[in-house]
């Protein structure tokens, strides 16, 4: 019986060893390939910037602390600017209409962290609203730019009103968002606008001394013939041909940078 028990014990141990040594492979091959791994490194995703085609990222907009609030046009009447009076070296994109409703334009905001702002009229944005509530999402500024876009200048106090703060109730219904800054269509106002404007909670009228057409030119309105620190841009609707906005955007940056300068949020500085 002791031998048979001792005969039983052997071959157990045989088998065990074998078994042992079969178990033990698959830990061997996967510390064999935790080691391959110890050293190797997966590719750095590209940059945005260089994924949108810049040439160097862009430089983050300094705090607006120091900044100077623009005289009003009047008592009780909102400033007008065309440029904002800062040392600070940034620059402001704005964008007019809404007709434009490119969805990579919305990845480009995000993507670089583009600080923009939409100056919107309702009767041009129409069914598009959700497109500007992407953009919202991602850091635009909504503000105001009437509700049918009419040349306001000459126009009767009731009617001036009713533009502004029919699209004042609009952007709030929409959005949720009370718009401090107003555009009137085609840079046109008297101080009847200006009147209605601030009956209708607006604290700043912002025009352009710099604007960027669908061929991708730039125009100034009056002083030098170049972008300078504080210069409002309005950058044009173009609903048929030529470069998209995410294009003509893009080659504008490359130009912004190239004098050294940056793009902060109008919002910050109104």
């Amino acid at each position: 019986m002791r031998t048979r028990g001792l005969v039983a014990a052997l071959l157990a141990a045989t088998v065990c060893l074998a078994g042992c040594a079969q178990s033990v492979d698959p830990i061997e091959r996967l510390g064999k390939k935790a080691a391959e791994r110890v050293g190797t490194h997966r590719p750095a995703a590209e940059p945005a910037y260089r994924r949108w085609g810049l040439d160097q990222p862009l430089a983050p907009a300094p705090s607006p602390a120091s900044r100077r609030v623009p005289r009003g046009a009047g008592p009780g009447l909102p400033p007008v600017v065309d440029r904002v009076p800062t040392r600070d070296r940034v620059v402001f994109l704005t964008y007019d209409d809404g007709a434009e409703r490119d969805p990579r334009f919305v990845d480009l905001v995000r993507e670089l962290r583009l600080p923009v702002t939409m100056f919107l009229t309702d009767s041009v944005v129409g069914p598009g609203y959700g497109h500007f509530a992407r953009l919202r999402s991602v850091g635009a500024n909504l503000e105001n730019h009437t509700l049918d876009h009419p040349a306001l200048r000459g126009l009767p106090y009731a009617g001036q009103r009713a533009e502004i703060c029919g699209q004042q109730r609009k952007l709030h219904a929409r959005f949720g968002v009370h718009p401090h800054v107003f555009r009137p269509p085609y840079g046109t106002y008297d101080r009847t606008t200006l009147r209605a404007a601030a009956d209708c909670g607006i604290t700043a009228v912002a025009l352009w001394r710099v604007s960027l057409s669908g061929d991708g030119t730039l125009a100034y309105t009056h002083g030098a013939h170049h972008l300078r620190p504080g210069d409002i841009i309005a950058v044009d609707p173009d609903e048929t041909s030529g470069p998209t906005l995410r294009a003509r955007t893009l080659r504008l940056l490359g130009r912004i940078q190239s004098t050294g300068l940056t793009v902060a949020s109008l919002d910050d500085y109104l």
